[in-house]
């Protein structure tokens, strides 16, 4: 295995462009675990550790450019304003040691169903900027995932920087695990509300073979809300509108049997889930506060 370590953004996508097949390397939360079992032996390690501009972010007024190295502590302190539902969920990544380290790049990277940034990542509303000797692109995140463990980068792009709109309304985000810390997601829901759109966006995790939004269910609600004129009255959803929003939450997921959850529960829980973090965002629209709860 041979180890690539650039010192300047342009030299790691030559690399990468030289070696199509390295492996990007940041935080190594995901990576180092599948070495160290065996699961991966990439011929090349493409360590970024060095490259200063990946662990920096920029305020671009009604969003944050986030380099893809930034690590989940810094989003937890310096961030939770302007992304509260990130942050909240990148609170129940891991242990500290590994909020020290990992990143939404690399969970973006890794792909993986469950990762704990990606339902929030879906409802606000983010783009992946992906470079490559060839060029710049973005990438809308709900089109990113492309299978399990799959992304829709080329074989020569890395990940740059992730644009993420900032909040307008109350977010929340949901986990349930098999434990309360360190713990993979048996299933996961995010929820933000846009009330300068009027819409409310979901973003759904470990419940089918790619991070989903529950767009039938975001669609009844905007128009359930609409034709009841809650933005306007502030008035609460009605009971018979937040039951069917859950169904439907719980129809946009396509679960599997595992050691963590059987199919039946994960469905359920995700509309459990979907059901809360709706009334927990909506009273916090009402009453005005913001990003007061996490479960």
């Amino acid at each position: 295995m041979d180890f690539l370590r650039p010192a300047r953004w342009e030299e790691a996508l030559a690399a990468k462009a030289e070696h199509p097949t390295a492996v990007p390397l940041a935080g190594g939360t995901d990576v180092m675990v599948e070495i160290n079992f065996d699961h991966r032996r990439p011929t090349h390690l493409l360590d970024l550790t060095r490259v200063a501009e990946l662990y920096t972010w920029q305020d671009g007024g009604d969003h944050v450019r986030l380099g893809a190295a930034v690590p989940y502590a810094r989003v937890i302190d310096r961030l939770a304003d302007g992304l509260p539902g990130l942050a909240l969920a990148a609170r129940t990544v891991g242990s500290p040691q590994i909020r020290n380290r990992g990143s939404v790049g690399g969970n973006l990277g890794a792909a993986s169903p469950a990762g704990d940034s990606h339902p929030a990542l879906l409802a606000a509303g983010a783009e992946v900027e992906a470079e490559s000797v060839r060029g710049t692109r973005l990438i809308p995140v709900e089109e990113f995932y492309t299978g399990v463990k799959r992304n829709a980068l080329a074989p020569d792009e890395l990940i740059r920087a992730v644009h993420i709109r900032k909040a307008t309304g109350p977010q929340q985000f949901s986990k349930v695990g098999t434990r309360n810390a360190m713990v993979i997601a048996v299933c996961a829901f995010a929820l933000a509300l846009h009330p300068d759109t009027r819409t409310v966006r979901t973003g759904i995790g470990s419940a089918a073979p790619t991070p989903v939004r529950a767009r039938a269910a975001e669609d009844f609600l905007n128009a359930a809300l609409e034709e009841a004129r809650c933005w306007d009255s502030g008035a609460p959803v009605p009971p018979s509108v937040a039951a069917e929003f859950a169904r439907l939450a719980s129809a946009a997921c396509s679960p599997i049997d595992d050691v963590r959850g059987s199919a039946a529960y994960r469905r359920h829980a995700v509309g459990v889930m979907a059901r809360r973090t709706l009334a927990w965002a909506w009273g916090q629209h009402t009453t005005g506060e913001r990003n007061a709860r996490c479960a």
